[in-house]
């Protein structure tokens, strides 16, 4: 018997009526159309399923898809992390300048070009019952902006003329939007927030805005308050100093029974939690919410009092799977640890028991370890959780083979949850990059499958003693560069790192490099333009960083670690006089640029979720140096990619560093299809139709031609992209091929 979930909100999509938004003309009404065969939300769905019921592509003609249009982002180069929505035929997108643009989702021609910035991973389509009302919000420069769907100019209604702040709050200041588009709930839009990962990082609440006037309607706090509950697995006083717990991933909404799904990410400080004793909840959370009101329904912590930046970002998904021949509405979680939690939807009951084990127990001074941890007994995870020395990579000589060998004997590693010491390094893995990460969960209401792309990074981390002393940040200067340390935290500090890592940039480029970088963007490095980060913010972070010893600059840059020297915890808490500051490393790398871990380091791995099963697991992409010596198929270095199931029979997924699109057998994990870009996929693809044809989407980007990074510069394992080739990429079958 097939089972299908029936959440979800789905738009329908009509070619017809895109010419009359091009003359600025509204329909005033349309019928529904069947579930999945839109794409009017981030994921597909508001449900986040990443999934199409859409079928006339399917394994017996996808060899035959070809590229029908190509629109180009012209300028710097960029990365294109986005996912395109369809509506009524017109396909938003973000253009040249990271401004929004609506297309002709058949041809590809531009309709308008707003003068707003697109979030980085995608925008939130709203409209009022009569569809007189039609809007796009946009979750950049620190809140909310709507725009008229219709010909993208600023709704000035909406907020304060066109813009709803949401770093003001009380009694702390708190953080602005995520990167991942908000979800609409009836007439309102959830919110999830970016609150960097360092101290003096704002908590992470969670928000709910009428989608009309701007209007705060609900807030979740994720860091809970006296009288809460979950304020006792916290210092009684960290409500006022603790920051992040927030969701910077994907929201799903079962629009059946009103409730929010939220994955929240770890506490801050990341690596360190001497000042936040305590299970700490809501950090590392699968929360369900009341959607009207943001009442916690039941909560699922993943990991307690994280000291490894295992959060939870990747979407939710609803399905309705068999159990002793019943059906069953389930969500499903993947973690960065590489565990899959499946839980009944409306009670937070384990589907499968979930057992708290014994974990080691933390060695630095003041650190209070949790004693156990969550471990699920079904599904299996679909990452590995272990690095023997028989692990290391074997692409090396034989001498660097033996070195890695001996580093690992040398490493205190006793699985997922062993803590970092001050005394000796250790092996985190799958990793803080490893695991599942937003937009790497796809599934299949058809069927109760499941696809999760797996990322398998290990990280090499030690504590190192810093000796600085307890009390507020001793930030040298006055008001301006206070306000300067406040904005590195919310926004430099998720990729630079907790600490003082720029390595006092404006020294080293200059006033007018400094602000070409910040404006520009370079390599990994997006562009903050003046409405996502104004010149007087700017000129405060300059006056910080310029407080900064330049002697903070790693001494290998290329091994990617780097020393973090964390500003003191402005919280006076009971322990040690001296600190601990966690050694950052996003991977542990070969000298060829590899991980140290032989591969796959990327899988696609296909779970049966009526019986907690992996039906199969298949390498995801390739290294391309491997691949010219024959040895193919051995995943590619952290892709920043999404799949989507479809009814035909297949899974889509791009990959980034080896520019190539794929569609998988659903059944077998086998490509049936293959096309490379000349530039670089990012994100999750968008498939939708038109006109009884089949389309899916793929924007692909340029921004990964150089680096100091080993995963970017290195050319062993990711192919260079031309600006010149990147944009939006559409594919379809030959005219009448499916007939």
């Amino acid at each position: 018997m097939i089972w299908r979930t029936r959440s979800g909100f789905q738009l329908a999509a009509a070619a017809a009526v895109a010419a009359c938004l091009g003359a600025g003309q509204a329909p005033t009404s349309r019928p529904a159309a069947p579930p999945y065969t839109t794409w009017g939300h981030y994921g597909g769905s508001a449900d986040s399923m990443q999934y199409s019921a859409l079928a006339e592509i399917d394994k017996t003609n996808v060899s035959r898809l070809e590229r029908v249009w190509f629109y180009p982002v012209a300028g710097e180069a960029v990365r294109l992390p986005f996912n395109p929505i369809v509506v009524d035929g017109v396909m938003y997108v973000a253009g040249a300048g990271g401004v929004v643009v609506a297309l002709d989702a058949a041809t590809g021609k531009p309709l308008w070009t707003s003068t707003e910035q697109a979030p980085e991973r995608g925008l939130t389509y709203w409209e009022s019952a009569d569809r007189s009302d039609r809007r796009l919000l946009l979750n950049t420069g620190g809140g909310l902006r709507a725009i008229d769907a219709t010909n993208g100019t600023l709704i000035r209604s909406f907020g304060k003329n066109g813009f709803v702040d949401m770093r003001t709050g009380e009694p702390r200041r708190l953080a602005g939007p995520n990167k991942t588009p908000g979800r609409i709930f009836e007439n309102l839009v959830v919110v999830g927030s970016n609150t960097g990962e360092g101290y003096g990082s704002p908590p992470g609440d969670l928000r709910a805005y009428d989608v009309v006037t701007g209007r705060l309607v609900w807030t979740f706090h994720t860091i809970p308050r006296p009288g809460e509950t979950g304020y006792e697995t916290w210092p009684s006083d960290a409500w006022k100093y603790a920051g992040g717990a927030n969701t910077w991933g994907e929201i799903t909404i079962d629009t059946m029974h009103g409730i929010v799904f939220a994955p929240t990410g770890s506490p801050t400080h990341d690596l360190y939690g001497a000042d936040r004793a305590g299970a700490n909840l809501y950090g590392n959370c699968l929360l369900a919410l009341d959607a009207r009101t943001g009442k916690r329904l039941w909560h699922f912590q993943t990991v307690h009092h994280d000291l490894w930046d295992y959060d939870l970002t990747a979407a939710p998904k609803l399905l309705t799977v068999r159990q002793n021949g019943k059906p069953v509405e389930i969500v499903a979680q993947a973690g960065k640890t590489g565990f899959l939690y499946v839980f009944e939807r409306q009670t937070g009951k384990p589907l499968w028991p979930i057992e708290e084990r014994a974990v080691p127990k933390s060695e630095v001074p003041g650190e209070l370890s949790s004693p156990t941890q969550p471990f699920p007994t079904r599904p299996p995870a679909f990452a590995r959780q272990a690095f023997a020395p028989d692990d290391v990579n074997p692409f090396m000589s034989a001498e660097e083979q033996e070195k890695l060998r001996q580093a690992v004997r040398e490493t205190e590693h006793k699985g997922l949850f062993t803590p970092s010491s001050h005394m000796r390094a250790h092996i985190q893995f799958p990793g803080a990059w490893g695991g599942a990460n937003w937009g790497s969960v796809a599934a299949d209401p058809e069927t109760g499958m499941l696809f999760v792309r797996s990322l398998e990074m290990p990280s090499y981390r030690r504590m190192a003693l810093s000796t600085e002393g307890q009390g507020p940040p001793p930030i040298k200067g006055g008001p301006r560069e206070q306000e300067g340390y406040a904005v590195y935290a919310q926004v430099c500090a998720a990729c630079h790192g907790p600490g003082q890592a720029p390595m006092r940039t404006p020294a080293r480029l200059g006033a007018d490099g400094f602000r070409r970088l910040i404006r520009q963007g370079k390599e990994q490095m997006p562009a903050f333009p003046e409405a996502a980060l104004s010149a007087a913010r700017v000129d405060a972070l300059e006056a910080y960083l310029l407080t900064l010893p330049l002697a903070d600059a790693p001494a290998d840059e290329s091994s990617g670690e780097r020393t973090l020297r964390l500003p003191p915890n402005p919280n006076r808490y009971a322990g040690p006089a001296t600190r601990y500051a966690g050694s950052f490393s996003a991977g542990w790398y070969t000298s060829n640029g590899l991980p140290a871990v032989n591969p796959p380091w990327t899988q696609l791995v296909a779970y049966d979720l009526n019986d907690g099963t992996i039906k199969w697991r298949v390498a995801d992409g390739q290294a391309p140096g491997l691949a010219d010596r024959k040895i193919p198929d051995t995943g590619t270095v952290r892709p920043r990619n999404g799949p989507v199931a479809t009814a035909g029979g297949l899974v889509f997924i791009a990959n980034s560093q080896d520019r190539t699109i794929r569609a998988f057998d659903r059944e077998t994990g086998q490509v049936l299809w293959s096309h490379e870009l000349e530039a670089n996929p990012e994100g999750i693809p968008a498939v939708y139709q038109l006109g009884g044809r089949q389309y899916i989407a793929f924007a692909a980007g340029a921004s990964w031609g150089s680096g100091t990074d080993p995963v970017w510069k290195n050319a062993f394992h990711r192919k260079p992209a031309r600006i010149d080739a990147q944009g939006y990429y559409v594919f379809a079958l030959p005219e009448g091929a499916s007939k």
